[in-house]
């Protein structure tokens, strides 16, 4: 590292003022919620795109050489920390960490879930 690295802010909490909040395990809707908690992260939208063509814009910001990179690929999977895109035009797979992904341009109409009726964009 160069020095340039950010550390997320951590903030004090509150805790009277978190237990009148409803707590709902991640992926449950209880009847008080709109959209399943963990439904809107982006590795579960590339999850809903698994087979899908794509160019994967990332940061390197503690790189001078890979600064800015595009992989282009399919969707192969995606978890809270990675991304993995095969390419089929080199054979080549890559596994790519969610903290440097900038943004994900799609070939296709996406699949997006909202409140689990399925959606496309």
């Amino acid at each position: 590292m160069n020095g340039n690295f950010y550390q997320n802010p951590t903030f004090p909490t509150n805790q009277n003022s978190l237990s009148s909040i409803p707590s709902t395990p991640p992926g449950n809707i209880s009847s008080t919620s709109i959209m399943p908690v963990e439904q809107s992260y982006i590795e579960n939208i590339l999850r809903l795109n698994k087979g899908k063509r794509v160019n994967v814009y990332v940061s390197y910001p503690d790189s001078n050489e890979w600064r800015d990179k595009i992989y282009s690929g399919i969707i192969e999977e995606a978890g809270k920390d990675h991304l993995i895109i095969s390419d089929p035009s080199n054979g080549m797979w890559y596994l790519l960490r969610m903290i440097y992904l900038d943004y994900v341009e799609f070939m296709e109409k996406i699949n997006y879930s909202h409140n689990y009726s399925e959606k496309t964009f």
